[in-house]
């Protein structure tokens, strides 16, 4: 007879179901410690950033008021390119909204409120989480630059919220490295589109001429564009302190350009609709006759006026026209760097007579 002896079998067994049993109960401790850990963890979130864009208030708020901008400066985009937008038919100002989707679910944003130039405020909903509020604030500063703080915030945050959160790191890490590249994105766009321009030279017209205020100065080239800057106010004010409506855009005229010598001489001038008689002697009242001109269009920035005044000369000698004597030189601002203030739309035209 065989007899077999399983003491060692059982023995190692019971060990066995003591460690699972250890093991069990210490995950069931970790998983109590972790709910607790999170149950305790705030039921709101913050998360800021800011940062100083090269552009002016009006066309920060231009571009980041528009959901359908939002794709090229998106820093969620960036990181996966595959990400489908949808855009919906209202996507500008208050109203407007767009829906996403990628491999995380999907999220809507929509805008409730907004001051033009200053605030928007926006809802964001991602998958079934709770809906959250999205700020902008503008701050224009004296340089023309713009300083944008962009923030979100949740309230009543449920258990299951918390716990993808507290895994990924919190939502400073979740959110806060996206708005910093989607700025920095943001920036560099707005600085790029700022400096779109066309110069399109238009030929040969017939320019009308007509009465104008003006006042006339002569500086170094450098201090050009300052002095300019305060003369225009006193011919622009004189005029409305004497109720005398201006007939067209302001223009400069240039009268003598002596680069070797770095010194301009030039008038400020405003149109008007009839000889007007000035009681300001620092204000004159001047008339151009109806001249021929080659005339030039640029769109864009005044730092490139020069490159559209060349391209003007250029055209006079290659198609052999000859500058008309002491004939008249004008740079017209068709729009108002006030009312329009992106460079990129701004209109000059250049007049230069021949014969």
């Amino acid at each position: 007879m065989i007899i077999f002896d399983n003491t060692t079998d059982y023995q190692s067994n019971h060990l066995k179901m003591k460690a699972f049993k250890y093991i069990l109960f210490l995950i069931l401790i970790l998983i109590i410690g972790f709910a607790i850990y999170i149950a305790v963890q705030p039921n709101s979130f913050h998360v800021e950033r800011s940062r100083t864009l090269q552009a002016p208030a009006p066309v920060v708020y231009d571009n980041i008021s528009d959901f359908k901008n939002w794709e090229a400066w998106s820093s969620w985009v960036e990181a996966k390119p595959q990400t489908e937008i949808t855009l919906s038919d209202k996507t500008e100002g208050i109203g407007g909204s767009y829906s996403w989707k990628d491999d995380d679910g999907i999220g809507t944003m929509k805008t409730i409120d907004a001051v033009p130039n200053k605030s928007i405020t926006q809802q964001m909903q991602f998958a079934d989480y709770p809906v959250n509020e999205v700020n902008w604030k503008l701050e224009p500063n004296e340089n023309g630059t713009t300083e944008v703080t962009w923030t979100i915030d949740g309230e009543d945050l449920p258990f299951g919220f918390k716990a993808y959160t507290t895994v990924m790191g919190g939502m400073e890490k979740l959110i806060g490295p996206h708005y910093e590249r989607s700025l920095e994105l943001l920036d560099s766009i707005l600085i790029k589109e700022m400096k779109v321009y066309n110069i399109s030279v238009k030929g040969v017209t017939q320019h009308s001429g007509g009465f104008y205020l003006y006042n006339t100065t002569s500086c170094k080239m450098d201090d050009f564009q300052k002095k300019m800057q305060e003369m225009f106010p006193k011919i622009g004010g004189y005029a409305m302190a004497n109720n005398i409506k201006m007939a067209g855009s302001p223009f400069v005229i240039y009268h003598k350009w002596d680069e070797p010598n770095n010194t301009v001489m030039f008038s400020c001038a405003v149109p008007t609709s009839s000889r007007i008689e000035t009681t300001d002697p620092e204000v004159l009242t001047g008339q151009l006759e109806s001249f021929k001109a080659v005339k030039t269009v640029l769109k864009g920035d005044y730092e490139n006026l020069k490159e559209a005044w060349d391209e003007t000369m250029t055209y006079i000698q290659t198609n052999n026209l000859e500058f008309a004597e002491n004939g008249p030189m004008i740079e017209s601002y068709l729009t108002d760097p006030m009312e329009t203030p992106n460079p990129a739309d701004w209109v000059t035209e250049i007049f230069i007579a021949v014969k």
